[in-house]
């Protein structure tokens, strides 16, 4: 029996790194990155923030470390932080906010990712000996938990201009931001103009191997820098890395229309499946969320159902599975998987 292929759509985390990447690490010139002279870094370093609007940036191991160290540099110890309730920093960080910056969180509930303004006005505290201050309003954008849906230009703005009427700033955590700005069809600064600091990663979409990137205000990300350090993130010859950053940031953001037009050649053919459903209005940019419950099946067991079957994904509610779209999926993966998935559903037990 000829081995089957994987159709890998658990995240587009799971990307490997360009022919390209790998002959630009080999060759990457390098420095000790802590202190400084790492010419590589400081070049991806340049380049993102330019790319985003920003007047600085630093690379970070991952997006986790990005955001948390976004808001240890933003907040003060006692300070509360506002998010939407399913927000990455919120729900998947492991409690960071509060163990490393010893904030609370309160959270609000959007709808496909996007706050209401006039609640995040409402949440903002006033000065008062009994309340903590609001320091920082973080918005998610893509937004993962409602299947990669964009937060629009008009609520950025909207809860920009509230935050900063209120004295908090605006922390954009930006994964995707790239996919939010390739579905919108604008440049980047577009959407990075209504946050005061952005964390965007490399390693998703973009392919990278490793790495994010923290961008703001020059003092701000001095501050991040520290943090950065005091969480074990300062790293050496890190040029290695960095140079597949560059490469993502030059050469990978257009294609990431190709993993949208797969990831709705995707969604359209799922719904043509007998108790399978996808809200065609959540699927704006690489994720499709795939709701089971029609089918009699959880979304664990029809993962498992199709994971013997070469195509990967992952349950990430009682009823609904996550596929993503990526750059080592191609249209040929889409329409192989279709046919797999369609068989299963027929066939099961």
């Amino acid at each position: 029996m000829p081995e089957v292929k994987i159709i890998d759509f658990r995240s587009d985390t799971v990307t490997r790194p360009t022919q390209e990447m790998r002959e630009a690490m080999y060759r990457a010139e390098v420095g000790d990155d802590v202190y400084g002279d790492d010419p590589t870094v400081n070049k991806l370093e340049e380049i993102a923030a330019l790319k985003v609007g920003k007047e600085a940036a630093v690379f970070v191991p991952t997006g986790t470390m990005g955001n948390q160290t976004a808001v240890m540099a933003w907040t003060s110890r006692g300070d509360e932080i506002i998010l939407e309730e399913q927000a990455h920093i919120y729900m998947y960080e492991v409690g960071g906010p509060a163990v490393l910056s010893g904030v609370q969180m309160r959270t609000i509930r959007g709808r496909l990712g996007a706050m209401d303004p006039a609640e995040v006005k409402a949440a903002i505290r006033a000065k008062n000996i009994h309340f903590p201050r609001t320091s920082l309003v973080c918005i998610e954008n893509t937004h993962n938990r409602s299947g990669g849906c964009i937060v629009p230009l008009e609520n950025m703005k909207a809860i920009y201009e509230v935050a900063h009427d209120g004295g908090a700033n605006v922390h954009l955590d930006g994964a995707r931001v790239f996919n939010a700005a390739i579905g919108l069809g604008v440049d980047v600064k577009e959407i990075t103009r209504y946050a005061d600091s952005v964390q965007f990663c490399l390693s998703k979409g973009l392919c990278s191997p490793i790495g994010s990137i923290v961008a703001g205000p020059k003092d701000f990300i001095e501050r991040v820098r520290k943090c950065r350090k005091l969480l074990g993130g300062g790293m050496r010859q890190a040029g290695i890395v960095a140079a597949a950053g560059i490469i993502s940031l030059t050469k990978m953001v257009d294609r990431l229309a190709e993993d949208h037009a797969n990831a709705k050649l995707l969604a359209e053919g799922l719904n043509r499946i007998p108790g399978l459903k996808v809200d065609m209005e959540t699927v704006q940019t690489n994720m499709v969320a795939v709701h089971t419950r029609e089918l009699g099946m959880d979304g664990p067991v029809f993962q498992q159902l199709m994971r013997s079957r070469g195509v990967w994904f992952n349950a990430d509610l009682p009823y609904r599975v996550r596929m993503v779209t990526h750059n080592d999926v191609t249209r040929a993966d889409v329409e192989e998987a279709l046919v797999r998935i369609t068989e299963a559903v027929k066939n099961r037990p």
